[in-house]
């Protein structure tokens, strides 16, 4: 027999837009991509995701906002370019 898989909690779409405010059409390319958890069926009407794997998705994306950005060149805007200053 194959191992069961462990689950603390699953959560359905309502409580997944409230911890994620991205559009459904957005967590789907994020899913079919492979940069979201999938969801799967509990039943044919009812979608959940693991909670586990979307917060660690959440961690991930936390953690990758702090690494440090370099900063966009200024100059180099199209619009409302920096004035040098006397």
């Amino acid at each position: 027999m194959s191992k069961p898989i462990q689950v603390k909690r699953l959560i359905r779409r309502e409580e997944l837009l409230r911890l994620i405010p991205l559009s459904d059409s957005a967590i789907y390319r994020l899913e079919k991509s492979g940069g979201f958890p999938n969801r799967f069926n509990l039943t044919p009407r009812c979608v959940v995701w693991d909670l586990d794997e979307v917060e660690n998705w959440i961690q991930e994306r936390r953690s990758a906002l702090i690494q440090p950005q370099l900063s966009p060149d200024v100059q180099k805007r199209k619009f409302r370019p920096v004035q040098k200053q006397a």
